[in-house]
Protein backbone atom coordinates (compact mmCIF):
# COMPACT_ATOMS: atom_id res chain seq x y z
CA UNK A 1 0.00 0.00 0.00
CA UNK A 2 1.50 3.62 -1.18
CA UNK A 3 0.41 6.90 0.13
CA UNK A 4 0.12 8.38 3.81
CA UNK A 5 -1.98 5.10 5.26
CA UNK A 6 0.33 3.07 3.81
CA UNK A 7 3.70 4.79 5.49
CA UNK A 8 1.71 5.18 8.98
CA UNK A 9 1.31 1.32 8.55
CA UNK A 10 5.15 0.58 8.05
CA UNK A 11 5.88 3.30 10.88
CA UNK A 12 3.51 0.70 12.72
CA UNK A 13 5.12 -2.08 11.80
CA UNK A 14 8.46 -0.67 13.10
CA UNK A 15 7.20 0.00 16.43
CA UNK A 16 5.35 -3.01 17.30
CA UNK A 17 2.04 -1.93 16.72
CA UNK A 18 0.38 -3.76 13.81
CA UNK A 19 -2.75 -3.38 12.28
CA UNK A 20 -4.02 -6.59 13.64
CA UNK A 21 -3.36 -5.45 17.33
CA UNK A 22 -5.19 -2.27 16.88
CA UNK A 23 -8.38 -4.08 15.64
CA UNK A 24 -8.15 -6.17 18.50
CA UNK A 25 -7.88 -3.32 20.69
CA UNK A 26 -10.42 -0.27 19.78
CA UNK A 27 -13.48 -0.82 17.02
CA UNK A 28 -14.20 1.66 15.51
CA UNK A 29 -17.26 3.12 13.95
CA UNK A 30 -16.74 5.04 10.63
CA UNK A 31 -18.82 8.11 9.94
CA UNK A 32 -18.45 8.60 5.96
CA UNK A 33 -18.19 6.35 3.70
CA UNK A 34 -20.21 6.07 0.43
CA UNK A 35 -20.74 3.21 -2.05
CA UNK A 36 -21.53 5.18 -5.11
CA UNK A 37 -22.48 3.26 -8.97
CA UNK A 38 -18.93 3.37 -10.14
CA UNK A 39 -17.43 1.69 -7.10
CA UNK A 40 -20.24 -1.49 -7.06
CA UNK A 41 -18.40 -3.61 -10.19
CA UNK A 42 -14.82 -2.81 -8.79
CA UNK A 43 -15.95 -4.12 -5.45
CA UNK A 44 -18.98 -5.55 -5.26
CA UNK A 45 -21.21 -5.79 -2.18
CA UNK A 46 -19.85 -8.98 -0.80
CA UNK A 47 -16.14 -7.98 -1.45
CA UNK A 48 -17.14 -4.28 -0.03
CA UNK A 49 -18.62 -6.27 3.25
CA UNK A 50 -15.41 -7.94 3.72
CA UNK A 51 -13.16 -4.73 3.60
CA UNK A 52 -15.39 -3.22 6.29
CA UNK A 53 -15.40 -5.84 8.43
CA UNK A 54 -11.65 -6.65 8.05
CA UNK A 55 -10.48 -2.84 9.37
CA UNK A 56 -12.49 -4.11 12.51
CA UNK A 57 -15.48 -1.44 11.36
CA UNK A 58 -18.04 -2.03 14.21
CA UNK A 59 -20.91 0.39 12.51
CA UNK A 60 -20.72 2.41 9.20
CA UNK A 61 -22.51 5.57 8.32
CA UNK A 62 -23.01 4.92 4.70
CA UNK A 63 -24.50 7.30 1.85
CA UNK A 64 -24.50 6.71 -1.77
CA UNK A 65 -25.01 8.21 -5.83
CA UNK A 66 -27.59 6.57 -5.60
CA UNK A 67 -28.98 5.52 -2.67
CA UNK A 68 -28.98 2.05 -4.22
CA UNK A 69 -25.55 1.61 -3.47
CA UNK A 70 -26.25 2.05 0.49
CA UNK A 71 -29.62 -0.39 0.58
CA UNK A 72 -27.14 -3.14 -1.06
CA UNK A 73 -24.72 -2.91 1.38
CA UNK A 74 -27.32 -2.51 3.93
CA UNK A 75 -29.14 -6.20 2.44
CA UNK A 76 -25.66 -7.82 2.42
CA UNK A 77 -24.61 -6.40 6.19
CA UNK A 78 -27.69 -5.10 8.38
CA UNK A 79 -25.44 -5.25 11.28
CA UNK A 80 -23.21 -3.15 9.92
CA UNK A 81 -24.17 -0.65 7.63
CA UNK A 82 -26.41 2.56 8.82
CA UNK A 83 -28.06 3.70 6.23
CA UNK A 84 -28.05 8.15 4.93
CA UNK A 85 -30.23 9.64 2.54
CA UNK A 86 -28.15 11.48 -0.32
CA UNK A 87 -29.58 13.78 -2.65
CA UNK A 88 -27.65 13.04 -5.58
CA UNK A 89 -29.03 10.18 -8.18
CA UNK A 90 -25.26 9.75 -9.85
CA UNK A 91 -21.96 11.57 -9.60
CA UNK A 92 -22.13 15.71 -10.74
CA UNK A 93 -24.77 17.16 -8.70
CA UNK A 94 -22.60 18.28 -6.04
CA UNK A 95 -22.92 21.50 -7.71
CA UNK A 96 -26.67 21.95 -8.50
CA UNK A 97 -28.62 20.00 -6.46
CA UNK A 98 -29.71 22.25 -4.22
CA UNK A 99 -31.21 24.32 -7.59
CA UNK A 100 -32.86 21.25 -8.82
CA UNK A 101 -36.58 20.17 -7.99
CA UNK A 102 -35.67 16.68 -9.15
CA UNK A 103 -33.00 16.23 -6.49
CA UNK A 104 -35.61 17.26 -3.61
CA UNK A 105 -38.66 15.33 -5.33
CA UNK A 106 -36.02 12.12 -5.13
CA UNK A 107 -35.20 12.66 -0.98
CA UNK A 108 -39.06 13.12 -0.27
CA UNK A 109 -39.55 9.65 -2.52
CA UNK A 110 -36.84 7.75 -0.93
CA UNK A 111 -37.59 9.13 2.85
CA UNK A 112 -40.59 5.96 3.26
CA UNK A 113 -38.67 3.33 1.38
CA UNK A 114 -36.24 3.00 4.35
CA UNK A 115 -35.41 3.53 8.00
CA UNK A 116 -32.63 6.35 7.81
CA UNK A 117 -30.65 7.91 9.66
CA UNK A 118 -29.70 11.52 8.21
CA UNK A 119 -29.89 13.32 5.27
CA UNK A 120 -26.25 13.52 3.69
CA UNK A 121 -24.06 13.55 2.73
CA UNK A 122 -24.68 16.45 1.01
CA UNK A 123 -22.39 19.73 -0.47
CA UNK A 124 -23.66 22.99 0.63
CA UNK A 125 -21.82 26.29 1.31
CA UNK A 126 -22.94 29.93 2.47
CA UNK A 127 -25.91 31.35 1.24
CA UNK A 128 -26.89 28.75 -0.77
CA UNK A 129 -28.16 27.08 2.54
CA UNK A 130 -31.17 29.79 2.25
CA UNK A 131 -32.23 28.46 -1.07
CA UNK A 132 -35.65 26.77 -1.07
CA UNK A 133 -34.67 23.36 -1.33
CA UNK A 134 -31.97 23.44 1.18
CA UNK A 135 -34.64 24.98 3.59
CA UNK A 136 -37.21 22.13 2.82
CA UNK A 137 -34.56 19.24 3.68
CA UNK A 138 -33.85 21.21 7.12
CA UNK A 139 -37.34 20.74 7.34
CA UNK A 140 -37.98 17.39 6.62
CA UNK A 141 -34.68 16.59 8.66
CA UNK A 142 -36.59 18.30 11.36
CA UNK A 143 -39.91 16.21 10.69
CA UNK A 144 -38.18 12.93 10.31
CA UNK A 145 -36.46 13.19 13.15
CA UNK A 146 -32.90 12.82 11.35
CA UNK A 147 -29.61 14.89 11.15
CA UNK A 148 -27.89 16.29 8.93
CA UNK A 149 -24.73 15.16 6.68
CA UNK A 150 -23.30 18.47 5.78
CA UNK A 151 -20.30 19.10 3.77
CA UNK A 152 -20.17 22.86 4.54
CA UNK A 153 -18.75 26.06 5.81
CA UNK A 154 -19.62 27.77 9.01
CA UNK A 155 -21.22 30.08 7.24
CA UNK A 156 -24.09 27.32 5.95
CA UNK A 157 -24.38 25.52 8.72
CA UNK A 158 -24.97 28.74 10.47
CA UNK A 159 -28.04 28.87 8.54
CA UNK A 160 -29.09 25.55 9.50
CA UNK A 161 -28.96 26.38 12.82
CA UNK A 162 -31.13 29.61 12.54
CA UNK A 163 -33.64 27.54 10.36
CA UNK A 164 -33.69 24.91 12.86
CA UNK A 165 -32.07 25.80 16.69
CA UNK A 166 -32.83 22.33 17.52
CA UNK A 167 -30.83 20.43 14.33
CA UNK A 168 -28.47 18.16 14.75
CA UNK A 169 -25.69 18.16 12.18
CA UNK A 170 -22.77 16.31 11.46
CA UNK A 171 -20.20 18.56 9.85
CA UNK A 172 -18.33 16.29 7.07
CA UNK A 173 -15.23 16.84 7.21
CA UNK A 174 -15.17 19.31 10.62
CA UNK A 175 -15.84 21.31 7.71
CA UNK A 176 -11.83 21.34 6.61
CA UNK A 177 -12.15 24.25 9.24
CA UNK A 178 -9.07 25.08 11.68
CA UNK A 179 -9.38 23.34 15.04
CA UNK A 180 -10.33 27.37 16.37
CA UNK A 181 -12.92 27.82 14.79
CA UNK A 182 -14.25 24.20 15.12
CA UNK A 183 -14.04 24.72 18.58
CA UNK A 184 -16.04 28.57 18.63
CA UNK A 185 -18.71 26.61 16.40
CA UNK A 186 -18.78 23.77 18.97
CA UNK A 187 -19.29 26.53 21.81
CA UNK A 188 -22.13 28.25 20.21
CA UNK A 189 -24.05 25.27 18.77
CA UNK A 190 -24.93 21.85 21.00
CA UNK A 191 -26.35 19.95 18.06
CA UNK A 192 -23.42 19.92 16.05
CA UNK A 193 -20.87 17.21 15.18
CA UNK A 194 -18.03 16.83 13.59
CA UNK A 195 -16.18 13.97 11.04
CA UNK A 196 -12.78 13.31 10.45
CA UNK A 197 -12.24 11.94 7.52
CA UNK A 198 -9.83 13.51 5.16
CA UNK A 199 -8.07 15.34 8.47
CA UNK A 200 -4.94 13.57 8.21
CA UNK A 201 -3.63 16.59 10.05
CA UNK A 202 -4.85 15.98 13.10
CA UNK A 203 -3.02 13.11 14.23
CA UNK A 204 0.08 12.79 12.43
CA UNK A 205 3.03 10.27 12.87
CA UNK A 206 0.80 8.90 15.68
CA UNK A 207 0.43 11.66 17.76
CA UNK A 208 -2.41 14.27 18.47
CA UNK A 209 -1.51 18.08 17.43
CA UNK A 210 -2.17 19.94 20.70
CA UNK A 211 -4.61 22.41 19.08
CA UNK A 212 -6.71 19.57 18.14
CA UNK A 213 -6.23 17.62 21.60
CA UNK A 214 -7.57 20.74 22.82
CA UNK A 215 -10.83 20.63 21.16
CA UNK A 216 -11.61 16.95 21.44
CA UNK A 217 -10.58 17.56 25.66
CA UNK A 218 -13.25 20.53 25.73
CA UNK A 219 -15.61 18.36 23.12
CA UNK A 220 -15.37 15.13 24.21
CA UNK A 221 -18.90 13.62 22.74
CA UNK A 222 -18.51 15.92 19.06
CA UNK A 223 -16.21 14.09 17.10
CA UNK A 224 -15.79 11.21 15.18
CA UNK A 225 -13.86 8.94 12.83
CA UNK A 226 -13.85 9.00 8.89
CA UNK A 227 -13.01 7.66 5.95
CA UNK A 228 -14.52 8.76 2.62
CA UNK A 229 -14.86 6.61 -0.16
CA UNK A 230 -15.54 9.59 -2.48
CA UNK A 231 -13.86 7.53 -5.13
CA UNK A 232 -13.84 3.92 -6.10
CA UNK A 233 -10.02 3.37 -5.39
CA UNK A 234 -10.39 5.04 -1.93
CA UNK A 235 -12.27 1.49 -0.76
CA UNK A 236 -8.74 0.00 -1.09
CA UNK A 237 -7.90 2.51 1.50
CA UNK A 238 -10.18 1.58 4.20
CA UNK A 239 -8.34 -0.51 6.46
CA UNK A 240 -4.96 1.45 6.26
CA UNK A 241 -7.41 4.43 7.41
CA UNK A 242 -8.90 2.53 10.50
CA UNK A 243 -5.00 1.66 11.75
CA UNK A 244 -3.90 5.25 10.59
CA UNK A 245 -7.10 6.12 12.90
CA UNK A 246 -6.18 3.61 15.79
CA UNK A 247 -2.88 4.71 15.72
CA UNK A 248 -3.45 8.63 16.75
CA UNK A 249 -6.41 7.39 19.09
CA UNK A 250 -3.85 5.44 21.24
CA UNK A 251 -2.06 9.01 22.11
CA UNK A 252 -5.61 10.31 23.47
CA UNK A 253 -6.78 8.70 27.38
CA UNK A 254 -8.67 5.86 26.65
CA UNK A 255 -11.85 7.10 27.20
CA UNK A 256 -11.66 10.14 25.19
CA UNK A 257 -10.19 7.56 22.26
CA UNK A 258 -13.16 5.64 22.98
CA UNK A 259 -15.61 7.90 22.21
CA UNK A 260 -14.03 9.72 19.28
CA UNK A 261 -13.90 5.85 17.59
CA UNK A 262 -17.39 4.89 18.36
CA UNK A 263 -19.14 5.82 21.24
CA UNK A 264 -19.84 9.30 19.63
CA UNK A 265 -21.56 8.25 16.52
CA UNK A 266 -23.43 5.17 18.43
CA UNK A 267 -25.11 8.19 20.40
CA UNK A 268 -25.44 9.84 17.12
CA UNK A 269 -27.12 7.30 15.06
CA UNK A 270 -29.56 6.49 18.16
CA UNK A 271 -32.71 9.65 17.47
CA UNK A 272 -32.67 11.27 20.39
CA UNK A 273 -35.94 13.15 21.71
CA UNK A 274 -35.38 16.70 20.28
CA UNK A 275 -34.70 19.68 22.08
Amino acid sequence: MTGPFGICLIIMGLFGMTPVARAAELPIVDAHVHYSHDAWSLTPPKEAVAILRKAGLRRVLMSSSPNEGTVKLLAEAPDLIVPGLRPYRKRGELSTWMKDPEALRYVEEQLPKQRWVSIGEFHLHGDDADLPIPRRIVELAKQHGLFLQAHSDADAVERFFRQDPGARVLWAHAGFASAATVRDMMRKHKGLWADLALRSEVGPGGRVSPEWRAVFVEFPDRFMVGTDTWTPGRWNDIVGHAAFSRAWLADLPADLAERIAWKNAEALFVTAPRR
